[in-house]
């Protein structure tokens, strides 16, 4: 699934090129993607302009005219292709004012978009109850200490990913801070020392950050909005490596099951 970067990567890619267009037509190929009936997804859009784009966690926001808001959420296949020919798991395509177009395609068919007003936008990201966003400036070494006081017998990899602990991690990049912390993944967070704490803080903002100036990891169907993949796939550590020589000991990696998902260490470097 798409995570903070890759989203992120979108979201900045789709502010240079919708930004300030007006929509001009959609067509639904895939009526259960939407929240609305296709007629009324298709009027209220038409003739809207795109006013802003955000992300909250995993979700991209594009801010409309007239108070209405586009939700997308990529789930596990997801892909915003823009300018492009519509193919075999196209689902939904946005035409603007120009004669540019924004394809929506998802071969597993799990991604969604709603079209929301404000108030009904504000009610969504409540309900999902998201933790912080953690590459914003609020986002402190003191905050994230308090968050971790307030779980109790959680184990380390699998409360990163939990969504209203921290917004927009997922498997990929919790196992990669695991390994830059020195921290197996499994470890209860009731055993972290200062110094481990310190370094995981310290680790989801340098690797979410080198993610995105590289637009993400494409290990599956993650694409960014120009069909192109992501270029941090050689930089990761750990993901996917089970078997092959850790690049800081030398060890073998070794996999895990955590709350369901494997998960890659280093036995040597995490302790």
């Amino acid at each position: 699934m798409p995570e903070l970067p890759e989203v992120e990567t979108i979201k900045l890619e789709l502010e240079g090129k919708i930004k300030g267009k007006k929509i001009k037509e959609i067509k639904i190929k895939l009526p259960k993607i939407i929240n609305l009936s296709v007629k009324k997804f298709q009027s209220i859009l038409r003739g809207l302009k795109i006013e802003q784009i955000k992300r909250r966690a995993k979700l991209l926001i594009i801010n409309l005219s007239d108070n209405w808001n586009l939700i997308i959420h990529l789930k596990l296949t997801g892909q915003l292709i823009y300018n492009a020919k519509p193919e075999k798991h196209t689902h939904l395509i946005f035409y603007f004012n120009g004669g540019n177009n924004l394809l929506f395609n998802d071969l597993r068919k799990f991604g969604w978009i709603k079209l929301l007003k404000n108030n009904d936008l504000e009610k969504l990201l409540i309900k999902e109850k998201y933790g912080p966003e953690p590459l914003e400036k609020n986002f402190t070494l003191k905050i994230f200490k308090n968050l971790l006081f307030k779980k109790k017998n959680k184990k380390i990899k699998p409360l990163l990913m939990e969504q209203n602990f921290i917004a927009g991690l997922g498997n990929i990049y919790a196992q990669e801070i695991c390994f830059y912390a020195r921290v197996r993944p499994d470890r209860k967070k009731e055993t972290l020392k200062e110094n481990e704490i310190e370094k995981l803080f310290h680790g989801i903002k340098k690797i979410l950050s080198a993610a995105i100036k590289r637009k993400g990891t494409s290990i599956d169907s993650y694409l960014d909005i120009y069909g192109k993949k992501g270029n941090y796939v050689p930089f990761l550590k750990v993901y996917q490596r089970e078997g092959k020589k850790c690049f800081r000991c030398g060890e073998i990696i070794k996999e895990i099951k955590l709350a369901g998902r494997g998960t890659s260490f280093c036995p040597e470097c995490q302790k």
